[in-house]
Formats: C-alpha cells, structure tokens, sequence
C-alpha cells in the first residue's frame, strides 16, 4: 500500500488531501473498538467534490486513515488549540470525545507510524511545493478538509458552510485570503475567517509567503456535500454540485492570482 498518491499538475495551486484516505493496517484495525471501526472523522468524499475542477492542479493524498496517525499534526504532537478540545497526532478519541481503542498505540508504536506514513506524506507534499514553486516562482497550498457542522466536544453550535484557516493571516498573502474570504461570502451560504478552525499543522508549516510559499486551510461543514453526516455518510449529487460551482471559483481565482505574487 502506498501510503501517498500523487497527481502532478502544471499548474500554481497545490491540494492538500491529508485526512479522505479510509486504510488501515489490520493490526491497527483490530485494536480499533466498534466505535473507532465506523471511522466516522473522516473528511468523507473530499477527493470527489474537488475532482476536475481546476485543470493542471497537482494533489497530494493520504491513502491512510487519520486514526493511524494524522497527517494534519505536527510531528511532534502539539496541541494546534491549546486549552481547546482537539485530537492529536494519533487519536485516542473521536471528535465527540469517545474512546476509538481497545488497546491505545505505544510510543514504540506511533514512532514507527510517524516513519511510515506521517513523514512519507510531508516528504511528498514538500517536494510538489518545491517543485510547484520552483516552475511559477511561488506555490499556492489549498489544503482540503470537511467535519460534520455538529460536535458539541468540539464546538458550539452549529458550524458554517464555509471555514477559511489562514494562520491568523499568517500563513498566505492578503489577496489570497481576501480572495477565498470573499468568493465564499457572495454565495450567501455561512462563512468565517480564522473562526473554530484557524488551519492545521499543514497551514502553518508551510504558510511562509516570504519563501513565496503560500498556504491556506478549507474546511467545509459536510452538512454542506452529504446526504446525511452519520454512516453511510453518502455523497449528495445535487449538494455536492452546487457547492462544486464555489470552489472553481476559489481554485480557479487562487490560480488566477498566483502571478501577481512571484517572490
């Protein structure tokens, strides 16, 4: 099993797809209780709701389950949202806060999970962004992720259509961000910037528009692209469809602006 797949694309604007992959070795499958089983925290369809809408993009996918180790932590295991709920690099619980394990991973063993799956994914993801940069002057990162719009562990209330992560600003050039900001806001769905999810560690590691590496966090209410947010967890066409027209638009406009910022 690969742990990465990879699309390489001409073009300025790279995917990030680090929490869609549902694989899971056998002997992490095991040791998951029935609860953990249902894999219920994953990004579901993500890779299918941005397949094809922007040509010449280049993806960077983790075919494995972020219950073996999450791609979207930072290696060593830092909170993203100190004093807030959140999971770590590998979860010991759901986002509802509920055991996934019968027998939690060791150190031994999430270290070698680290080697395996979290490092191959970042080595991937670095080399398209050097790669990407390396042939338009600058990279554009849009890092693609969904969670269901209601987790009280998480939350309160109920979550927007549309959670736009910049680092606080951080971690992209205000055009991108306005650009993102703004696209979204005149769809009239719900919207925020830097609200309950500010981008992972995906968005802060690589965000540095000094380098002309530029970075950028989605995260879509999946009440916004699903039939239902509880298994089977079905993709819904005709949702799915309309929300596709806004995010050709953010892609096809990140794109559009990547020239203007050459380093």
């Amino acid at each position: 099993m690969n742990p990465v797949e990879i699309h390489e694309g001409e073009g300025p604007v790279i995917l990030g797809l680090p929490h869609t992959g549902t694989w899971l070795p056998e002997d992490v499958r095991a040791r998951l209780n029935p609860r953990g089983q249902v894999l219920a925290d994953t990004d579901w369809h993500i890779e299918r709701l941005y397949d094809g809408l922007l040509p010449g993009v280049t993806t960077v996918r983790a075919s494995f389950h972020r219950y073996v180790i999450d791609a979207n932590r930072g290696p060593d295991d830092a909170s993203l949202y100190p004093g807030q709920n959140t999971t770590g690099l590998v979860p010991v619980t759901d986002f509802d806060g509920d055991p996934i394990w019968t027998e939690e991973p060791t150190a031994e063993e999430i270290a070698d999970r680290k080697a395996r799956f979290h490092a191959p994914y970042h080595a991937a993801l670095d080399a398209q962004i050097q790669r990407v940069r390396a042939r338009h002057g600058v990279a554009i990162l849009y890092d693609c992720h969904s969670i269901r719009s209601h987790i009280p562990f998480l939350f309160e209330g109920t979550l927007p259509d549309f959670n736009i992560g910049t680092n606080s600003g951080a971690a992209c050039d205000p055009r991108i961000e306005k650009s993102v900001f703004d696209t979204c806001a005149a769809t009239g769905r719900t919207h925020v910037l830097n609200g309950r999810f500010k981008g992972g560690w995906t968005t802060r590691h690589y965000g540095q528009p000094g380098t002309g590496v530029h970075a950028i966090q989605m995260e879509l209410a999946q009440s916004s692209h699903l039939a239902t947010e509880t298994p089977p967890f079905a993709y819904d066409e005709a949702k799915a469809e309309v929300l596709r027209v806004t995010l050709k638009a953010v892609l096809e406009r990140l794109a559009a602006l990547a020239p203007e910022l050459r380093a």
